[in-house]
């Protein structure tokens, strides 16, 4: 047997070469830090009704000291016991490891020569104290938090100018750290007495730190219907044309919270100011963090059928359709999703029509990202092509579309696309003899 010498492995004193796990001492531990954090010293007894389990829940930490780690789980142990090879884990993990017919040490997989397992109190109590000292400094910061997000709701209801924006900036900056100070303002009314700062006279350094602590709040429906008032709305909508990156961003969130209320108004959407905030952020090449945000309002925006025709004279559609090569996945199912929709009135799809980049961006797209993108490209190809069907064909066959098409009908994915794909594949065969027709859909590419 080797022999056990003293050594710190993870800041925890402890045994090398194997050993009976057990830590020498608990003193030196928490003198070298291990156990620091709160007074440098063992909880006492009060803690100890502290229940492990919930604590390691609630702190959910990523760095804790590997010591404290069960091998076979990789989880912080709360019942640690000893094998007789030295190596320690949790104990309903080892029993079920046993329960398989094992009877091997995990680790090292030496066989067992004693079945038995030892509890490990020692480090038991190191990992309880651990995490106690963490768990009763969270506790006392979330208190503090709490506390001071009350002050500062407080503080607002009195001041203003500069000492306003300052007490708002701090605010924003507690509530997106915090959820304790989150739940204080609701609890405490600040929803109404933050809200009541926006009005037809706020200045804009006020606005958007309001409307950057509102996005990080749930909103009942209360204080949403409270914030669709006019004058609110038409602040929000100057600030998003106006405002920094962030500040854009912020009323864009807010906008797509509000307009998930029932009792939203069509006519907001209606606002000129507000589409074009929005199309300037989607397309800011600066700032490729506002696409996503924006394309979610439009997306819901256009759901509102009496708006698209408006959207459409933005010169929405061209915009949209150039951007579409350097989208993501995400953002590109929403845009596609927006131009489907904008295919659906008149002037949508003249727009689409008149855009020289329509047809080889859709047929681009086809079978490329998803089966949601597919099937928003080809209703838009259709849609073009159905509109004019001897130019728009004839540019659509020639960028690959009828290859394209025989993929779809020959792959796996849903019915109505096939049946979708096969009725524009005969559209655009009408202009073509046979054989031209069956060159240009390229079959040697498409089965290869």
């Amino acid at each position: 047997m080797p022999m056990f010498q003293p050594s710190r492995r993870d800041g925890v004193v402890g045994y090398e070469g194997g050993g009976d796990g057990h830590v020498l001492d608990l003193d030196t531990a928490v003198k070298d830090g291990v156990l620091g954090g709160v007074g440098g010293g063992v909880v006492g007894a009060g803690v100890e009704k502290l229940d492990l389990k919930k604590m390691i829940e609630e702190l959910d930490l990523s760095e804790v000291p590997s010591v404290f780690i069960c091998p076979i789980s990789l989880e912080p142990m709360q019942d640690p016991v000893t094998l007789c090879t030295g190596q320690t884990y949790e104990r309903s993990n080892i029993l079920k490891w046993f329960s398989l017919g094992h009877f091997t040490c995990p680790t090292t997989m030496q066989e067992l020569w004693d079945e038995s397992i030892t509890p490990n109190r020692t480090l038991y109590h190191l990992i309880y104290t651990w995490f106690s000292q963490k768990y009763l400094l969270m506790k006392k910061k979330s208190e503090d938090v709490q506390g001071r997000a009350s002050e500062l709701l407080e503080t607002l209801k009195k001041v203003k100018g500069q000492a306003r924006v300052q007490a708002l900036k701090e605010l924003q900056l507690v509530v997106a750290a915090h959820a304790t100070a989150r739940k204080t303002v609701i609890d405490e009314g600040g929803v109404a007495v933050i809200s009541s700062l926006l009005g037809p006279f706020t200045s804009h350094a006020v606005g958007s730190e309001v409307i950057g602590i509102l996005v990080n709040l749930t909103l009942d429906s209360e204080s949403k219907t409270n914030l669709m008032q006019p004058a609110k709305i038409s602040l929000m909508v100057d600030i998003l044309n106006e405002g920094c990156i962030e500040t854009k961003i912020n009323c864009t969130r807010l906008i797509e919270m509000l307009m998930e209320e029932k009792d939203f108004r069509s006519e907001v959407v209606s606002s000129h100011s507000l589409l074009v905030g929005l199309m300037r952020l989607v397309k800011d090449k600066r700032h490729s963090n506002g696409v996503l945000p924006g394309l979610k309002v439009l997306r819901t925006i256009c759901l509102h059928k009496e708006v698209r025709a408006l959207i459409v004279s933005l010169g929405a559609v061209p915009q949209l359709v150039e951007l579409l090569p350097a989208l993501d996945p995400d953002c590109l199912e929403l845009a596609l999703f927006i131009l489907d929709a904008l295919s659906t009135v008149q002037e949508g799809r003249l727009a689409l029509k008149e855009c020289s980049n329509t047809i080889p961006n859709m047929v681009r797209l086809l079978m490329r990202v998803s089966e949601c993108c597919t099937q928003y490209a080809l209703s838009i190809l259709w849609s073009v092509c159905k509109l004019a069907p001897e130019e728009c064909s004839s540019v659509a066959v020639d960028a690959g579309l009828a290859a394209k098409l025989l993929l779809v009908i020959q792959s796996g994915c849903n019915p109505v696309l096939k049946q979708r794909s096969a009725e524009l594949l005969k559209l655009c065969s009408l202009n073509y003899s046979d054989t031209i027709f069956i060159s240009k859909c390229k079959l040697t590419r498409t089965i290869q």
